[in-house]
């Protein structure tokens, strides 16, 4: 009997073990989903915004993927190492030929050689470049272009298309990158290729229309949504929307329809785009307004992507996820949302607004994987003014640029060198040296001697290093990137200048606090004349100023290499032809870069005095009475694409600057002297 109810009781424990394992196993296999296997895609897309857009289901609750093939990529296994011989590139300096059109060009066509010819990388020699360039034909089907002659399997070769070419390529592209608009995941070759933006036929060639995002939070009137239309609308949805298929039919009213393109630009928080490769050009058209792109399993590449760190910028979700992706969106934090819309327009401005800076991304792509760990480091790339503006020939360490600063909460250290222009015939400007060389903030003093007559052999003694530099005839070479320079700061001086060591050191600490900017004492203002339907500026005294004179500023020396080497020849040379608008062109480049004024600070008298003839005039001058020079300023403006100086009306003084308070007690007391 005892044996029978042992029997028993083993019996019914194996029984509840053997129930209790049946259970549990599949629920085992429902949490933890199985590893996919080798040779087949994933079945779901990689998400770029995982801590935003966590999932709130379990795996067997969700479709799965059909198999699908994998698409053999372009060339096989051409990465960057076996398919371009950065040997050629001599020095590791980049240098591009164009092959030439066989035939006539279209207007989009000449824009994209108008913009190459424009970089420093250009050449009009293909035995000195290293990068051969083949625009896609644009030409009608039946009217290709052949093979190049230099073609040698597509090896150190780009193939450029902005926009899908009418003609197909009659030989096979081997060995040659791809840089092409949107192009496909699947044959997108990572680290070779070059992913472009689709842009739209009547894109600008350089200036370009700002963003238009106004206000970066969201405003109660703003609807949350917006969705893109496969034929170019957009569908506005309202913040109480609790559900929104992907094919356009919300559940609420859409509110009023807007149309794209050329009317409006999508007024919401989020834009939602499918996946389709035909809805790229949406994506452009969100950044232009500020709208937050959501890609719904984007099936492209997504632009530049190889340096642009998207995550910043946009969202990209699973378009299988419609409650879940709208949920999110609704709970995004504000501060989120602030940062994301910013950084939209920081792009869209910095390499999407204009063909010449997809162009110049492209080749500065390029040219970072020549350079290899000497390359831009991605935060050049991803914060203004973006890596076109911050030149590696200069440096590759964010520190040694004047606008990063502030994110890494630092200031410019050190002292400032002294260049002092010596144009016309006369005695050294021993004053001004002896003043300059007073400050305990003057590293050292150089003077350009510009004159046709050699320079004195005599020079004050100084207590810091003086030296003459003899030879340089054009006004351009005042801004020349010179070695000798071995500071941040630049005082940049003209041998009529007149100042005290007390403005000296009171204009570089304000520096220090900006050095980004220019700091000057003399000012001019541009206006728009409407008689003259065209710019132009004035030195007249005014409450307003937009441009500093560099015969007595400070900025940072690496605005002469940027003016060097970034600047189109056809400025430069302009400066040198009419040497008043040297200052001007200074001023546009700083205020192209850093979208800011300069800062004025107080003076004496006897500067205005010292001031040379001031050649424009104000807006009551007569037209005869205006001199060449004024109109240089419009041809800036055609040069840059737009008018790049912003006004200010702000001086910054010393805290006691004429207080009533007893002299001793103010610590630049020179400033108030008549």
């Amino acid at each position: 009997m005892q044996s029978w109810r042992r029997k028993s009781l083993w019996l019914a424990l194996s029984a509840s073990w053997l129930l209790i394992l049946l259970g549990v196993l599949p629920l085992l296999r429902l949490a933890v989903p199985s590893r996919p296997r080798a040779g087949t895609l994933p079945g779901w897309p990689r998400w770029l915004d995982a801590e935003l857009l966590q999932s709130f289901t379990q795996p067997g609750e969700l479709p799965e993927d059909g198999p699908q093939a994998p698409r053999a990529p372009r060339g096989g296994n051409c990465n960057w190492e076996a398919c371009f011989d950065a040997s050629k590139c001599r020095g590791g300096d980049l240098k591009v030929f164009v092959y030439p059109a066989a035939g006539p060009i279209s207007e989009t066509r000449r824009r994209i050689l108008a913009s190459i010819e424009g970089s420093r990388y250009h050449t009009f020699s293909a035995a000195e470049a290293c990068l051969l360039l083949l625009l896609n034909p644009d030409t009608p089907a039946g009217q290709c272009a052949l093979m190049p002659p230099q073609w040698d399997g597509g090896r150190n070769h780009l193939v450029l298309g902005l926009h899908p070419a009418p003609c197909p390529q009659p030989f096979h592209l081997g060995q040659a990158m791809v840089a092409q608009a949107s192009p496909t995941v699947d044959t997108f070759r990572t680290g070779f290729d070059v992913a472009l933006p689709l842009l739209p036929e009547a894109h600008p060639l350089r200036g370009g229309a700002p963003g238009q995002l106004r206000q970066h939070s969201p405003h109660p009137g703003v609807a949350l949504l917006a969705l893109a239309e496969e034929r170019g609308g957009w569908h506005t949805a309202g913040t109480n929307s609790s559900a929104c298929p992907w094919d356009g039919s919300c559940e609420q009213d859409h509110g009023p329809k807007q149309t794209h393109p050329g009317a409006a630009l999508p007024n919401a928080t989020f834009c939602l785009i499918p996946g389709r490769r035909s809805d790229a050009l949406h994506f452009l058209q969100a950044l232009q307004a500020g709208c937050i792109p959501v890609l719904l399993s984007p099936r492209w590449e997504l632009p530049f992507s190889e340096v642009i760190d998207w995550t910043k910028a946009a969202i990209v979700a699973d378009e299988r996820l419609p409650l879940q992706v709208l949920a999110a969106l609704q709970e995004m934090p504000l501060t989120r949302v602030l940062a994301l819309r910013q950084q939209t327009q920081f792009l869209w401005d910095a390499y999407f607004s204009t063909v010449e800076k997809v162009i110049h991304a492209t080749l500065e792509i390029i040219q970072d994987r020549i350079s290899g760990a000497s390359a831009h480091p991605s935060l050049l790339w991803n914060s203004p003014p973006g890596a076109l503006l911050a030149l590696p020939t200069f440096s590759t360490s964010p520190s040694d640029f004047p606008f990063y600063h502030v994110q890494q909460g630092s200031r410019p250290l050190g002292k400032f060198s002294a260049l002092i222009w010596v144009g016309a015939p006369g005695q050294p400007p021993v004053k001004l040296i002896q003043a300059v060389a007073g400050s305990q903030h003057c590293a050292q003093i150089l003077v350009l001697w510009s004159s046709e007559k050699p320079p004195s052999p005599r020079w004050p003694k100084t207590a810091v290093p003086l030296t003459i530099i003899d030879g340089p005839r054009k006004v351009s070479d005042r801004f020349f990137p010179y070695s000798a320079i071995n500071t941040d700061a630049i005082l940049s001086l003209d041998a009529h200048s007149s100042l005290s060591t007390s403005e000296v050191d009171f204009a570089f600490m304000v520096w220090q606090s900006f050095p980004e900017r220019m700091v000057g004492f003399l000012t001019w203002n541009h206006f728009w004349d409407e008689a003259r339907d065209g710019w132009g500026y004035t030195a007249e005294r005014a409450n307003e100023f937009s441009v500093v004179l560099t015969s007595a500023a400070f900025y940072h020396r690496y605005y002469h290499t940027l003016f060097t080497h970034s600047l189109p020849k056809a400025l430069r040379t302009l400066a040198d032809e009419v040497p008043t608008c040297a200052d001007v062109l200074m001023n546009f480049l700083v205020a192209a870069v850093t979208k800011l004024p300069p800062i004025k600070v107080p003076h004496g008298t006897r500067q205005q005095e010292a001031s040379p003839p001031l050649a424009p005039g104000g807006p009551a001058f007569k037209q005869e009475q205006r001199p060449a020079a004024q109109d240089c300023i419009n041809q800036m403006v055609a040069g840059f694409g737009h008018m790049p100086l912003v006004s200010s009306r702000l001086r910054l003084d010393p805290v006691l600057f004429k207080d009533p308070v007893s002299v001793l007690r103010k610590k630049y007391r020179s400033l108030e002297k008549p």
